[in-house]
């Protein structure tokens, strides 16, 4: 081979050389396989099965409505709610007769903002007009993120009542 037909081949070749090592160093990388994202109710995470947390547990006076908040935590299957109250006219263990009945509501967060906002809205339970009354209650699932709930006592304006309660929660 002459000196001629060498310089005019020599681009043709680096050409090809490097087609070629671009072609094996593409072949050689491993491709990722394909990601599936996973939903965060379905990972595995801790679970509040097995434990429980007071919701309520005081004496209260009450002149129109008192509300109180609690929370379910995420992955909590089957909630409970259980307790029990009664109001009194005045004074604790004064009379506790159909003058001192109260409202007593459950609502989640929407009902909630609905009642405060005097929009119709159903509640999750309710019990009107009484003065002795006793909850046991299945809450639905938490899934993956909490929930938030809401005890209501509400009563008729006029004689001021004082309630005793105890409410708790189990997971």
């Amino acid at each position: 081979m002459n000196q001629k037909t060498l310089l005019r081949i020599l681009p043709f070749l680096f050409l090809t050389a490097f087609l070629t090592a671009l072609v094996l160093a593409t072949a050689c990388q491993k491709t990722k396989p394909p990601t599936e994202e996973v939903l965060p109710m379905d990972r595995v995470t801790s679970s509040p099965v097995g434990t429980s947390q007071t919701v309520l547990h005081k004496t209260l006076s009450l002149k129109s409505s008192v509300t109180f908040p609690f929370d379910i935590p995420p992955h909590a299957v089957r909630p409970h709610l259980h307790g029990i109250f009664e109001s009194f006219v005045r004074e604790v263990h004064g009379a506790s007769d159909d003058t001192a009945n109260v409202d007593f509501l459950i609502v989640n967060a929407d009902q909630y903002d609905d009642l405060t906002n005097n929009r119709p809205s159903e509640a999750i339970f309710s019990v009107e007009a009484s003065h002795n009354q006793s909850v046991n209650l299945d809450l639905p699932a938490s899934f993956d993120r909490p929930v938030e709930y809401y005890l209501v006592f509400r009563a008729a304006k006029g004689v001021p009542k004082v309630i005793e309660a105890d409410f708790r929660v189990d997971f």
